[in-house]
């Protein structure tokens, strides 16, 4: 399986990406430049954390123009796998392959920590690896983080079983206290319709290697390569 690593003027941390996925994973990875109208025979493209075109206009609201996003979203709108982790999940958000939208934390704070978040649908190709309702740890970066959709939407949401990721408690309690940012029902990642697109606020590429204290983050990867 070859995994496509998606560079965009502001990613920092594409290279985090590659390194876990072809070092510590050991798979097949590329870079994709945001210039680029091709992905390389790529098997699952990731879009990095960072600020895309730094940030400007609204975040990932440039990068969706991106020429190698038409084709992001093409491959997505056939079934290919995609996450978006952090930044890449506001450039999903605003690109259409994920309803709803990414905002200002409700603290209007930058928030950097491991924070705590239960799986709520482990019935993906993205957290087949993990017990239903484990509760596991991920760090999280980010100064807009708080998911907002619609009372549709949201509704749309649980119908399908979209929602993945839960921000909560060390117990797995889904609290006020333990959501970081003010995300509707404390959402934390969610995946398309047809489960094959990710998106998700915390990094799991930061937590892969016993060096960190933490491999929580590598079943998310070992889950697509049971595929």
């Amino acid at each position: 399986m070859k995994f496509g690593v998606v560079i965009f003027p502001g990613s920092n941390c594409d290279y985090d990406t590659y390194y876990f996925l072809k070092f510590v994973l050991g798979v097949e990875t590329i870079f994709l430049f945001h210039k680029e109208n091709s992905l390389q025979g790529a098997d699952v493209i990731i879009l990095p954390g960072g600020f895309s075109y730094g940030d400007y206009l609204r975040t990932g609201a440039i990068a969706k123009f991106s020429p190698i996003m038409k084709e992001v979203i093409n491959f997505a709108n056939k079934g290919g796998l995609v996450i978006g982790i952090c930044n890449g999940f506001q450039i999903l958000c605003e690109s259409g392959l994920l309803p709803g939208a990414l905002t200002k934390n409700n603290t209007l704070k930058f928030v950097c920590y491991s924070q705590n978040l239960k799986v709520v649908n482990n019935k993906t190709f993205f957290t087949n690896n993990y017990q239903m309702n484990e509760v596991i740890s991920m760090p999280i970066a980010h100064g807009e983080g708080n998911y907002i959709i619609d009372n549709d939407g949201l509704k749309d949401l649980y119908d399908n079983d979209q929602i993945i990721l839960k921000y909560c408690d060390e117990f797995g309690n889904i609290t006020q206290e333990s959501n970081p940012n003010g995300s509707i029902d404390n959402i934390a990642g969610i995946c398309n319709k047809n489960g094959n697109v990710f998106g998700l606020m915390p990094h799991p590429e930061r937590c892969g290697e016993p060096i960190f204290g933490n491999t929580d983050g590598i079943k998310i990867f070992e889950s697509i390569l049971n595929k």
